[in-house]
Parts: C-alpha cells; sequence; structure tokens
C-alpha cells in the first residue's frame, strides 16, 4: 500500500470539496481549482478528510495513488494559503521590473526579455541598493507557479564558475574551480 495514498487528506477552514463523476473541484478563499482523477482511484469525503482508494494493486494503480493524493493536498493547501517561488537575479546589471502581469527582465543579452505572465500568478519585483535583484512569483496554483518560475530561470540558467544568472532564493550551487596555472 503507498504511505502517501494511505494518509488522509485534510479539509482545512474555509476550503469546499465538490466530488463529481471523476473529477474533484476545490473551493477556497484564493480560488478555484479542479483535477481529473484516475479511472481506477475513487475519493471519498469523511468527517473534514478526503480518503483515496485504488481498485487495484497493479503497478501503475499504486503510482497514480499516490500521485492523485498528492495533487488533491497541493489543491487544498493553494486554494487556502497559497504558494510563492523566489527568484534572485546573480550578476553585474541584471535588473528585473514588472508593470501588472508584464515582467520586463534584463540579463545580459542584447535585448530586455519582455514575458507576460499568467493572470492567476501575482508577480513582484524586489530591487534593494547592494542587493540582487528578486522577483516573486505568487499564486494558488502551485503547478503553474513552479512552470512560470522555471521559464524564468530558463532563459539565463546559473553558470557553476561564478555562479551568475537566475536562481531560486537558497538554492545551491554546485561550484567549480577555474582553470589551475
Amino acid at each position: 500500500m503507498s504511505r502517501i495514498g494511505k494518509s488522509p487528506v485534510a479539509i482545512s477552514e474555509g476550503v469546499t470539496v465538490v466530488i463529481e463523476n471523476n473529477s474533484v473541484t476545490v473551493k477556497g478563499k484564493l480560488g478555484e481549482l479542479s483535477q481529473e482523477l484516475s479511472p481506477n482511484i475513487t475519493v471519498k469525503e469523511e468527517e473534514g478528510n478526503l480518503i483515496l482508494e485504488r481498485g487495484s494493486e497493479s503497478k501503475t494503480d499504486r503510482a497514480q495513488h499516490g500521485l492523485m493524493r498528492a495533487l488533491l493536498n497541493n489543491m487544498i493547501e493553494g486554494v487556502s494559503k497559497g504558494f510563492t517561488k523566489e527568484l534572485e537575479l546573480v550578476g553585474v546589471g541584471y535588473r528585473a521590473s514588472n508593470q501588472g502581469q508584464k515582467l520586463d527582465l534584463a540579463l545580459g543579452f542584447s535585448h530586455n526579455i519582455v514575458l507576460s505572465i499568467a493572470p492567476e500568478v501575482k508577480v513582484e519585483t524586489i530591487s534593494e541598493k547592494g542587493k540582487n535583484p528578486i522577483v516573486k512569483l505568487t499564486s494558488f496554483d502551485k503547478q503553474l507557479v513552479g512552470q512560470v518560475a522555471a521559464k524564468i530561470r530558463g532563459f539565463r540558467r546559473p553558470e557553476p564558475y561564478k555562479g551568475k544568472g537566475v536562481k531560486f532564493v537558497g538554492e545551491e550551487l554546485r561550484r567549480k574551480a577555474g582553470k589551475s596555472a
């Protein structure tokens, strides 16, 4: 039995869960999310918890059991608390600014990169003198925040020698030694 799939998902206060056919819709103060379930996974609501059960012991059903539980947990946590990712721009002349949902990045290319961000994701740029600029992404959808953050990081990945590029705040980079004389 899957250890993750076995544990029930607690429904926090202010969150409503609607289970219809093979989909689950979660509504909270920050937004609304819905997820299609695997055909062999069933969901029941008991005493403020969601309990997932699988139809068989096949390898795919066991894998889907844990996955669906994790997705539902992330949905409930997202509509009640939300998720935040912070990216740090490390490099001389690297800048970030935003106007509404348009993020303008200067990452050392001949032109600035202008990225339109989905309306579900709130973007904020923090620029303090003497510190690296930070891009803060906030949303109720964990997958969407991660996808936008990965896209921004993909424009200029951190290089292993000086560490210049776009990195997550708190990320430990593997540094290499330079040329030895």
